[in-house]
């Protein structure tokens, strides 16, 4: 309603939805996931392209955003016990699939910590990534950041030259999603439809029809959920 005379709004009036920019259908989301995971995978895949995977697979489970994976740490991660051992015992813990994991993660502005569910292929990926992961940051003088994601190229920051294996940025992962994005136009272009520039209209489609594992929130007299 106005302030002024109490009438409902039209609807050109009305204002616009916080984010108007129209998702991709889930089978477009799924073939971002499958193109990233299976590249990701090759011999001599990029790290990049790993990075970009491992992203895919943890907003495809848990649904999250950029600020929230920028958060994940390693010891975040439960990645489960070797695969050859879980799949003789047909159950982990008698809690999970064989082959699944949890990670915890620390949502939105209020930093709600929440543990969720990793399918076994998110885990794969992500086993993948903690071995690409320590050569990155193997030029770095001292322990391996906690940070989970890490800047896989040397960058140039005020003209002073930054190693990789460092923790990334927000602004980071938009340029990588974005140089991915670009690369995939160019080769589909003739045969799919354009890929948006940006993830959130992609994480949007797996949020939508309910992908995601939506997890248990975590309190502080939970203790450490990795401890369980």
């Amino acid at each position: 309603m106005t302030q002024s005379t109490g009438e409902p709004l039209s609807d050109d009036a009305k204002p616009a939805a916080r984010y108007p920019r129209p998702t991709v259908t889930l089978d477009e989301a799924e073939w971002v996931w499958r193109e990233l995971s299976v590249e990701a995978l090759r011999p001599g895949g990029k790290p990049e392209v790993v990075r970009l995977a491992v992203i895919a697979g943890l907003t495809r489970a848990t649904g999250a955003r950029y600020g929230d994976l920028l958060r994940v740490r390693a010891e975040d991660l439960d990645l489960g016990p070797d695969p050859e051992a879980a799949s003789r015992r047909g159950r982990v813990g008698g809690s999970r699939d064989a082959g699944e994991g949890r990670v915890v993660l620390r949502h939105g502005k209020h930093r709600t910590v929440r543990e969720h569910r990793l399918p076994p292929e998110a885990v794969l990926l992500l086993r993948h990534w903690m071995v690409v992961r320590e050569e990155l940051a193997a030029e770095l003088e001292g322990s391996v950041p906690r940070a989970l994601l890490l800047t896989v190229h040397h960058t140039h920051d005020h003209g002073t030259t930054v190693a990789s294996g460092l923790p990334i940025t927000k602004q980071g992962l938009v340029l990588s999603w974005r140089r991915f994005v670009h690369r995939t136009n160019a080769r589909y272009g003739a045969v799919r439809a354009p890929l948006p520039t940006r993830f959130e209209q992609v994480r949007r489609a797996w949020v939508d029809a309910g992908v995601p594992d939506l997890g248990r929130e975590l309190l502080p007299t939970d203790g450490d959920p990795r401890e369980k």
